[in-house]
């Protein structure tokens, strides 16, 4: 049986059965409805909540509550399974946001006889936000119209793991999951059923009403973009995780977000851990710390983070209201390069940022850079703090201080990106030029006769040019290829650091605008230049359009227009294939400009 509630075009929530007493309670989102990096594949998403029904000695149970963004389509479809607001009813908190606190008010004020079920960490959070409201924007005497907030209900505090017995014999497991990002983290294990309901751990934002992914490549992009996003700079956390998930008897993972995984879960844990190592074995270290009151600057911190991870090197993210000192001064010690990032709260940095800004000034290396960041409603006194005091302690900062209003916007997400990657490109310059200098000034990848030899494989320069809703990118390809007749298909060759490779996923589309011989130069100056995170990369061109919106360079020999199909992870690079659907020649006497290389360890 499956029971959809309609109350909005963009979102809804399906009912779907799981076992005798146990229902999930599906919310979908047909369209991206956040900024924050996780949601970038704009495939929609789902969230996973889960019911056990009451019996005469047990109250009903809910595990992992949406948050207040399903609440329209969540709550009657929630009443129609709870229908009497006097009965007991207990709430299994995964983790704790204002999104999620907001949605907890709705359900306090429809149950009488609510009981929230927390850890440590997350009844800390819930406290603190519980009675929060943002405030009123500048000129507004900030009279507050609204309904008063409810009182937060009882609570009962999972210090450690806990076994919670059930309605038709079940019992679940409440199993701790702190990492910086959450602290809160809570999930939970039926253990008749073998049901691991993982929460935010192997999401992937996909909206689907089917309960389980059909195979293991279904979901795969889309649960190694959550990974990259959220999942990178807490490896060694998440890695710890695994270790712990794999002593159970696992026959189903049920995310927070996306479907559950049933056949291939193995796998899934298998990937996480070589995600996870490959992340932590890398050579340089950039250590993140931040707090974050709404989501926001921890939102900054993940667009920054994911442009780091982009080439390779480690990020290690630290929320500084949760963090021990002793853990704190071995991180500043151990890092290549230090960013921090705070709110602004009432004209304040938060005390735990306070705090981590003097062991920062106190323990931190000057030779290596730092950088801040920071979110702020109606000031921004906190990101002033931070870079006047590391300004002051001798700091060289990678790159401006950044500062954003609210929460970032898409294109302010992408901005951020490069910006990381900008960063860390900077700390590998300077790590290559060390080691050319310890080593004499000879590169041994560059004499290896084999490597040598890889230069000679010839390419055609091209210049792959995107556009996606208010996004933009561009960057030159050498390393491409046909690879499919029927239907014609070609491939690209993308370096995990360009700016350009968010905009490539499956069902991205792009161009591939192939230059003339003889005529390359001006499109390879305009493209192969730096450009500043953010910037026009067509700023001054005359461009034309393919059929599909994509920019088109007239001063091309020809172009293709192509949709991804699939990617392919190859060491450094993603190798993306993609099928041709529209295609073009701007001179029909020319000939195509070819890329001599002397060397295959560079473009």
């Amino acid at each position: 049986m499956r029971v959809t509630s309609t109350v909005a075009e963009e979102r809804r929530t399906l009912r779907l059965p799981i076992d005798d007493g146990v229902i999930s309670l599906r919310g979908l989102s047909s369209q991206r409805h956040r900024f924050e990096l996780e949601y970038a594949l704009e495939r929609g998403s789902t969230a996973n909540s889960f019911l056990f029904e009451a019996d005469e000695e047990h109250p009903a149970v809910l595990v992992h509550p949406p948050g207040a963004a399903y609440r329209e389509v969540f709550l009657p479809a929630l009443k129609d399974v709870l229908p009497h607001p006097d009965r007991p009813v207990l709430v299994v908190v995964g983790h704790v946001n204002p999104n999620r606190v907001a949605m907890l008010h709705s359900l306090a004020t429809t149950y009488n006889q609510i009981e929230l079920i927390a850890s440590n960490a997350g009844a800390k959070l819930l406290n603190e936000l519980w009675h929060q409201r943002k405030p009123a924007p500048p000129g507004q005497d900030g009279a507050d119209e609204r309904p008063p907030l409810p009182e937060i209900p009882p609570m009962r505090v999972v210090r450690q793991e806990l076994t919670l017995d059930l309605s038709h014999g079940r019992s679940l497991d409440l199993l701790p999951a702190p990492t910086p990002r959450w602290p809160g983290g809570l999930l939970a294990f039926e253990t008749s059923l073998g049901l691991l309901m993982s929460d935010k751990f192997f999401s992937a934002h996909l909206c689907t009403e089917d309960w389980a992914e059909s195979n293991r490549s279904s979901t795969e992009e889309e649960r190694r973009h959550f990974y990259d996003s959220l999942m990178a700079p807490m490896a060694r956390q998440v890695e710890a995780l695994v270790d712990r998930l794999e002593e159970l008897d696992i026959s189903t993972i049920a995310p927070g977000h996306g479907p559950a995984i049933d056949t291939s879960w193995r796998s899934l844990l298998s990937d996480y851990r070589r995600w996870g190592r490959s992340h932590q074995q890398a050579s340089l270290n950039v250590v993140l710390l931040f707090a974050s009151a709404y989501g926001n600057t921890a939102a900054i911190a993940d667009a920054l983070a994911q442009g780091v991870n982009r080439t390779g090197i480690r990020v290690s993210s630290l929320n500084c209201e949760f963090t021990p000192s002793d853990e704190l001064v071995a991180a500043i010690q151990q890092a290549d390069a230090v960013l921090i990032g705070s709110p602004t709260l009432g004209g304040h940095a938060p005390t735990p940022i306070v705090s981590a800004l003097g062991t920062l000034l106190a323990e931190g290396d000057r030779s290596k850079p730092v950088g801040v960041f920071g979110s702020f409603g109606w000031s921004g006194e906190a990101v002033d703090l931070l870079e006047t005091k590391l300004r002051d302690g001798g700091f060289q900062f990678g790159f401006d201080p950044i500062r954003v209003k609210f929460s970032p916007d898409a294109a302010k997400v992408k901005q951020l990106e490069e910006t990381g990657t900008r960063f860390a490109r900077q700390l590998l310059q300077a790590q290559k030029r060390a080691q050319r200098r310890s080593a004499g000034g000879l590169s041994e990848s560059r004499s290896d006769p084999a490597v040598i030899a890889l230069g000679r494989v010839l390419g055609s320069l091209c210049v792959l040019t995107t556009r996606k809703s208010d996004l933009s990118g561009a960057m030159v390809a050498s390393w491409v290829s046909q690879a499919s007749f029927t239907p014609p298909g070609i491939t690209v060759a993308v370096a995990k650091d360009r700016a350009v490779e968010a905009l490539l996923h499956k069902g991205d589309r792009f161009a591939l605008n192939v230059l003339a011989e003889g005529r390359e130069t001006g499109l390879m100056k305009q493209f192969l230049q730096s450009f500043d995170p953010g910037a026009d990369r067509f700023a001054g061109l005359d461009l034309q359009t393919s059929p599909n919106d994509q920019p088109l360079l007239p001063d091309a020999l020809a172009w293709l227009e192509g949709e991804v199909k699939q990617r392919m992870e190859c060491g450094d690079h993603w190798l993306v294939y993609a099928q041709v659907h529209h295609g073009g020649v701007f001179d029909a006497t020319g000939s195509t400009a070819v890329h001599q290389r002397r060397s295959g360890a560079n473009y």
